[in-house]
């Protein structure tokens, strides 16, 4: 279906189902797979032209119809220009590094963030010249104070991971555009049915496909979301050049997956608010973290943000008189579960429970995990599409058995 078959002012629940490329020539109702890696052209004139200017499709590492589909749905969700697919959301952040940034250049980082992408900036570009300052996701003073003449990019994921801090884009855009430096912001978690970053000021969004745009963990997938211009000429020569592509049958798999995530993510996001509640009342819960609840630091910030909504991913710290006893008890409720999986995805319609401190930010040192405020206790869960007083029985399994 063409673009401009569709009104203007279509819904996101409705550009999730429609926004894709023209149909080809049999008229699919489902966008079409293409598996091919290469593309037969007319004449040797065309192949040329079509090498020389990067219109129309020649070979898969620089382009693929499926791959369009999905990209032209996710920027149209995301209220942006263009969008380009990578093979994970770590690639869709490598894309932008190799892209924006060069030897000498600085970063403002959130403290907060993927460990993942702590130890890509901090250590691996590091190597090459990159500067990275971490700073709190939450304190803009300290965003502010971090600026310096090299300073070329902000980067904050909102909510973090596992901890749902908040950080307001519309500040950080506002110390970034000053600084004549760009504001791209990571919104697997909160999905452009929650939040569009770019309507707050930002210039980059960053998606992990794996979580909930497809939805059901099935496959990797990446993208960023930006400018024509800035995906023209920063982002698609890195894929041409650096291969790290999204696959047409991934590309496929999440551009089906973005059909149901209206209903997927307003359903989740109900069913974490009520664990949220009742972990709140639970004795052996020192505190939960969770953007829908009134207890939450950032409560306001993110309703305003985040369309009255919480997200679908909470977390609970334990109590516990020492790390060690804090890690066993957690260690023990995870194992105590029966319905949830352990397991270190989200965005899954199946609710997933994991340990932090030893998963996603086990690479980290400890003083890093300390200062991003995860400890030993910390347990996450990425809350499905079971009933919730099921997840609550299960959680209860572990937690109505441990020792006082």
């Amino acid at each position: 279906m063409k673009d401009d078959s569709l009104p203007s002012g279509l819904r996101p629940e409705t550009l999730a189902v429609r926004v894709a490329i023209e149909r080809s020539q049999y008229g699919e109702h489902s966008e079409a797979l293409y598996l091919t890696s290469g593309f037969v052209q007319p004449d040797a004139a065309t192949s040329a032209e079509r090498f020389a200017s990067g219109e129309g499709y020649t070979y898969a590492r620089t382009s693929n119809p499926t791959v369009t589909s999905f990209e032209k749905r996710l920027a149209a969700l995301e209220g942006t220009e263009a969008a380009i697919g990578a093979a994970s959301g770590m690639g869709a952040i490598l894309m932008m590094i190799m892209g924006l940034l060069k030897s000498g250049d600085h970063v403002i980082l959130s403290r907060s963030m993927f460990g993942s992408t702590l130890n890509l900036f901090g250590k691996e570009f590091g190597k090459f010249g990159v500067e990275t300052t971490f700073v709190s996701q939450t304190d803009v003073d300290e965003w502010r104070a971090a600026v310096r003449p090299n300073t070329r990019l902000l980067f904050a994921e909102t909510p973090t991971n596992p901890l749902t801090e908040v950080c307001d884009i519309a500040a950080l855009a506002e110390i970034a555009h000053a600084a004549g430096a760009l504001l791209a912001v990571d919104n697997a978690f909160a999905t452009p049915l929650l939040q569009r970053p770019v309507e707050l000021g930002a210039d980059i969004v960053m998606h992990s496909g794996t979580k909930y745009l497809d939805g059901q963990g099935r496959v990797m997938a990446g993208a960023l979301c930006a400018s024509q211009q800035l995906v023209t000429e920063k982002f698609a020569p890195i894929v041409r050049t650096a291969g790290m592509v999204l696959s047409p049958f991934n590309a496929w798999v999440v551009l089906k997956g973005m059909e149901t995530l209206g209903v997927r993510v307003k359903a989740q996001c109900d069913n974490a608010l009520t664990v949220a509640r009742w972990l709140e009342a639970q004795p052996q819960v020192a505190r939960v973290f969770y953007p829908g609840l009134p207890s939450h630091p950032q409560h306001e910030l993110a309703m305003r943000q985040q369309n009255g909504l919480g997200g679908g991913v909470l977390s609970f710290e334990l109590r516990g008189d020492s790390p060690e006893a804090a890690r066993a008890k957690a260690f023990h409720v995870i194992d105590s579960c029966r319905v949830l999986s352990i397991a270190t995805n989200l965005g899954d319609t199946k609710t997933i429970i994991s340990h932090p401190a030893t998963t996603s930010h086990g690479r980290l040192t400890e003083a890093q995990r300390q200062g991003a405020g995860i400890s030993q206790g910390t347990i996450r869960v990425a809350v499905g599409l079971e009933h919730p007083e099921d997840v609550q029985d299960d959680l209860l399994r572990g937690l109505g058995s441990l020792t006082q």
